[in-house]
């Protein structure tokens, strides 16, 4: 199942510390372009992955084109994909290990959050992290030093 209480959502998202953002784009118009932002504001690392941008940067960050390409290791893999296309990207980050899939408002797709759990991810679909971090009063994200 899915995390889909509060509670579940917050403790994800306050334990998180790099998200990769598949579908990022670099065209203020589009979605992943302010939520990305908004992640960053937060205090988030946001790794754009787009094969389209490969290359380019975002928001200040290096655009990759595939998530086996990431050397550190992910919390949150943010799906910003229709949902027949969100299945690839929670298989690339069953393969490499992030602990969980979040599918933005509107990607839905029951057999990809399947497999996900079944690999031991955590899961949440069809939300959005801009609208639930300060809906649910996630603490800003501090970088641990050392």
């Amino acid at each position: 199942m899915p995390l889909t209480t509060d509670a579940e959502i917050k403790d994800l998202l306050e334990s998180a510390r790099t998200i990769a953002m598949v579908g990022a784009s670099d065209r203020a118009d589009r979605p992943s372009y302010g939520v990305m932002a908004k992640l960053q504001a937060h205090g988030y690392r946001v790794i754009p992955v787009n094969p389209q941008i490969t290359g380019e940067h975002v928001h200040g960050e290096f655009v990759f084109r595939e998530l086996a390409q990431l050397g550190d290791p992910i919390d949150i893999v943010d799906i910003f994909r229709r949902p027949e296309a969100a299945g690839e990207a929670v298989d690339q980050a069953i393969t490499i290990g992030a602990k969980a899939v979040w599918m933005q408002l509107g990607v839905v797709n029951a057999q990809a959050a399947a497999r996900a759990e079944a690999a031991g991810l955590k899961v949440v679909m069809d939300r959005c992290p801009a609208i639930d971090i300060p809906r649910l009063g996630v603490a800003r994200i501090v970088a641990a030093t050392g």
